[in-house]
């Protein structure tokens, strides 16, 4: 099984480009920095909301990965896009990511 991490945030519309710019410094500053990081999907929904489901190898990944923050660069771009957090979940998968 997989650890998956779900956060829904808020990101003005005029700031939507500039978050979709950042993306993939803050997923190469994941894939170099964060042991366990396997991937990460990006979804927009309605009224300014995303949602960015990670993938980890384990909730141990997870929890390293929250204690670390903002400690690079390009997370910390994509981090301060955000204007608000509406909720972070803990998950795990039942079958293989990529299936």
């Amino acid at each position: 099984m997989t650890t998956v991490e779900i956060t829904r945030f808020r990101v003005p519309a005029e700031r939507a480009d500039d978050l979709l710019a950042a993306r993939p410094a803050m997923l190469r500053d994941f894939q170099a920095d964060r042991a366990g990081f396997l991937g990460a999907r990006l979804i927009r929904l309605a009224a300014d909301e995303w949602l960015d489901i990670v993938f980890w190898g384990s909730s141990e990944d997870y929890a390293e990965s929250r204690r670390r923050g903002a400690n690079r660069p390009g997370i910390q771009t994509f981090f301060s896009l955000i204007d608000s957090v509406i909720s972070t979940e803990e998950g795990t998968t039942t079958d293989v990511v990529g299936a």
